[in-house]
């Protein structure tokens, strides 16, 4: 693997690290969001991240997990939404697991990023060492 190699793999981490952090901060902005117990509750997402097969390494994003449609039902009787016995349903969304997973989403979008731009201060070295 070469100086491409590793712009490729920090590449692939980017992108997965920014699917992440679209997660879940989608996952972090329906915290509150109500429904009827008619309806399902908002899903929690998760990003499933796999390696990339091939020699070239690297991973990607093979699929999303979605959390519980059945949520959590709170006894709210002055709410638009509450059925006959004053329940509506929230998502089960966890804040503290979720601003955890923001944070290590973070961090990895930044290290991915500090290699990209390692590796092409290295390139760019190596182009000048070859124009002297």
């Amino acid at each position: 693997m070469g100086i491409f190699g590793a712009i490729g793999i920090a590449g692939s981490g980017l992108t997965v690290h920014r699917a992440w952090l679209d997660a879940v901060s989608d996952n972090l902005a329906n915290l509150s969001t109500v429904r009827p117990t008619s309806e399902a509750a908002f899903q929690a997402r998760y990003v499933v991240a796999q390696e990339t097969p091939g020699e070239e390494g690297g991973v990607r994003v093979a699929a999303a997990a979605f959390g519980s449609a059945e949520g959590r039902l709170v006894h709210e009787p002055g709410a638009p939404l509450a059925d006959e016995q004053g329940y509506v349903r929230y998502p089960d969304i966890d804040m503290s697991s979720q601003m955890t997973q923001l944070i290590m989403a973070q961090r990895g979008y930044q290290a991915n990023a500090a290699v990209v731009d390692r590796a092409k201060e290295t390139y760019t070295a190596a182009l000048q060492i070859g124009r002297s």
